[in-house]
């Protein structure tokens, strides 16, 4: 309907004014900036992982966080580090979003054969993982099943949730479909399910191999558990698998390292355009066509906080910041249903107008889940958000009066 860049950005300007709009945007850039930050933090340990597997070890203050909430243990339960600050800086991390953001600066497309292969890998690793650790799970390991009960489950939910933000992506090639009606719900319902199938496949054999205590902020918790388990039994078949997993892995996270940097830098373009952040977020390279400026201070922006703190504070942020994200969304759909309801739509959800009030109201359970110290940081980032839009971006917006502007 709202075919321009921007994302969810656009169709909230589109559905509910510039105010909100700001706000989903400013919180894009916290929900696409953090997410990458924890995704290249896996990155890197699964680099490491790699690394190990080839018998090279670098040292630990180079290849590990600053910031370690829970301290870092080797496999034997022997401390590395205490909880807290320590002097350190995690290069892998770093350098893998510079290196994407010289690619991205250079400019790439990305054809839909190389996206089926980069899928079948990641599913052939999966696969492999879940076939292969399938014999070796302890069932006393279930028990208890649900340790943490209802209130775990429900944090758990939220903790995950940060997986599913590149679904919505698929409606974005609506226009692109041959019949959207009937395409588009079969292309998100599917991803859907099968996507939740193997992650439950995954977390079942996963808990079954190591006590769930173990993986407690753990980057890596798939190739370490395989790791661990093949010390253990001296199986040259998991010493295999491991390198499987670990290469299917990190395919997969320079895929969505890729695809969010990109859309973060989209998000910063169209804002600027609408001259809500300053026009060097819109400025675009001269040869290669790109945004370039914005494209760089998102790879500084992510990648120096990704070198420093650990994977499990940055996926709370992104994870709050997208369900709030979901809930805006939700509402606009809502708000557009009332407020024009004779303009084409390419599709038709079912289930007429449940569907988003649903949506909103399983987006604040889980948002309820998150640590409150979550929340805090959410709303202070949301705090600063409103302050630069008050201060600057509502005196630059193309609605503002000739004589306000600044």
């Amino acid at each position: 309907m709202i075919p321009i860049a921007g994302s969810a950005y656009t169709y909230t300007y589109a559905t509910m004014g510039e105010l909100i709009a700001w706000i989903i945007g400013w919180d894009l850039i916290l929900e696409y900036a953090v997410s990458n930050m924890a995704v290249s933090v896996g990155f890197a340990a699964h680099l490491v992982d790699m690394f190990d597997w080839f018998g090279w070890h670098p040292p630990l203050r180079w290849i590990s966080p600053a910031y370690l909430p829970s301290g870092m243990a080797d496999l034997k339960g022997n401390m590395l580090y205490a909880s807290g600050w320590h002097f350190g800086f995690n290069f892998p991390a770093f350098l893998i979003v510079m290196l994407l953001t010289v690619v991205l600066v250079r400019g790439i497309r990305e054809s839909a054969e190389t996206n089926n292969v980069m899928v079948l890998l990641k599913i052939a690793a999966i696969l492999a993982f879940v076939f292969a650790g399938i014999h070796y799970i302890h069932p006393s390991n279930y028990h208890p099943f649900a340790p943490n009960r209802w209130s775990g489950i429900l944090t758990g939910g939220s903790i995950i949730f940060f997986t599913y933000i590149g679904f919505d992506s698929v409606s974005t090639a609506a226009e692109e479909a041959r019949n959207p009606q009937r395409d588009l719900p079969i292309g998100i319902i599917a991803t859907l399910v099968v996507c939740t199938l193997l992650y439950i496949a995954v977390a079942v054999v996963l808990t079954g191999l190591v006590p769930w205590q173990r993986l407690i902020d753990d980057a890596a918790p798939v190739v370490n558990s395989l790791k661990q388990l093949g010390l253990a039994t001296g199986s040259s078949t998991l010493h295999w698998v491991r390198l499987v997993v670990l290469f299917g892995a990190m395919m997969g996270m320079i895929s969505s390292l890729l695809v969010f940097q990109l859309g973060q830098a989209r998000v910063w373009f169209a804002m600027s355009r609408d001259r809500l952040l300053p026009s060097l977020f819109s400025r675009v390279h001269p040869r290669f066509c790109t945004p370039s400026t914005a494209t760089w201070i998102a790879g500084f922006l992510v990648g120096i906080p990704g070198g420093i703190l650990d994977i499990g504070t940055l996926a709370d942020l992104s994870n709050i910041g997208t369900l709030f994200a979901f809930v805006l969304v939700s509402l606009g759909v809502i708000i557009l249903r009332y407020q024009q309801p004779e303009r084409h739509r390419g599709f038709r959800a079912p289930l007429g107008l449940s569907a988003p009030v649903l949506s909103v109201l399983f987006c604040v359970l889980l948002m309820a889940g998150l640590p409150i110290l979550t929340w805090i940081r959410f709303f202070v980032w949301l705090l600063i958000g409103l302050t630069v839009y008050l201060l600057y971006s509502r005196y630059r917006s193309e609605f503002c009066p000739e004589d306000r502007r600044r």
